[in-house]
């Protein structure tokens, strides 16, 4: 039996349709309208953090996440548009996030010392040091991770949160650097022709800087030698060399100098007990 369509019930539709459709208008309209803004924002966050001189990946990476956080809530607020409750919809979402985040702790916590070291700059990409127990140069600086080559040209790739853990040693951070050295001579020699030998040993290389003062002094009266401190100052990409260049000469000016670098040694004495 075929059941005959009223103009009442041509009009529920009509209504249904009619209030239906607005809503989904409405829906069209904030998301189109919520995705122009949000696009906007971006732009402007990005352009904010560029002025403030922030690392680019900082500034792709923020920008990225603001997006992606307004996008979502442009989408639920269609969606609550339509009529469909929304409240299970963000908690799930909650949940997920929470069930994410205790699953990538680590990655976030590395994450996390990324963005601290980006920001502090405590070194940068080029720079000499000692990180993790690890030593050597810089190759890059990343979000999760940080890329040392060691002097003997070892990659090493060392996660951000054990960095940030421990002390940090950069060699490169300043442009001079003291050049300590401990050279050892013999009790029977003069120490002031060492005083002055070492003195215009220093004065004569032309790597030594006249701020701040050189100084050389008696530190310890050891065992088996008598140890002067020597300690000039130098540019930080001449230190390493300048150490092994300086001790090489002092070995070959004291040997013409007739002053004796001693080695450790020790006298015996041995007693004779006569048989009762």
């Amino acid at each position: 039996m075929i059941q005959k369509i009223t103009m009442e019930d041509i009009d529920k539709i009509v209504d249904a349709i009619a209030s239906y459709g607005m809503k989904v208008l409405f829906a069209i309209i904030i998301l189109v309208a919520g995705l122009w803004v949000a696009r906007k924002l971006r732009g402007l966050f990005k352009s904010a953090l560029e002025k403030k001189e922030i690392d680019a990946t900082l500034v792709g990476f923020f920008s990225s996440l603001l997006y992606g956080a307004l996008v979502i809530f442009v989408v639920i607020a269609a969606i609550d548009k339509l009529g469909v409750q929304t409240t299970s919809f963000v908690a799930v979402l909650g949940a997920a996030g929470l069930a994410v985040g205790l699953a990538l702790q680590g990655s976030l916590s590395n994450f996390a010392s990324g963005v601290l070291l980006i920001i502090f700059k405590p070194f940068v990409a080029g720079n000499f040091v000692k990180i993790g127990g690890e030593l050597g140069t810089v190759v890059q600086v990343g979000i999760l991770q940080t890329e040392l080559k060691s002097p003997d040209n070892i990659k090493i790739i060392m996660p951000n949160s054990q960095v940030m853990s421990g002390a940090i040693t950069n060699f490169s951070a300043h442009d001079t650097r003291r050049a300590d050295m401990v050279i050892g001579v013999s009790y029977s020699d003069d120490l002031s022709k060492v005083m002055d030998v070492l003195q215009d040993m220093i004065s004569k290389d032309e790597r030594v800087l006249e701020e701040p003062a050189p100084f050389i002094g008696v530190s310890e009266l050891a065992d088996s030698s008598i140890n002067f401190v020597v300690r000039p100052w130098v540019k930080s990409s001449d230190n390493w060399q300048f150490k092994c260049d300086f001790q090489k000469a002092v070995k070959e000016r004291f040997d013409a100098e007739g002053i004796s670098i001693p080695f450790p040694q020790r006298d015996l004495h041995v007693f004779q007990e006569n048989a009762s």
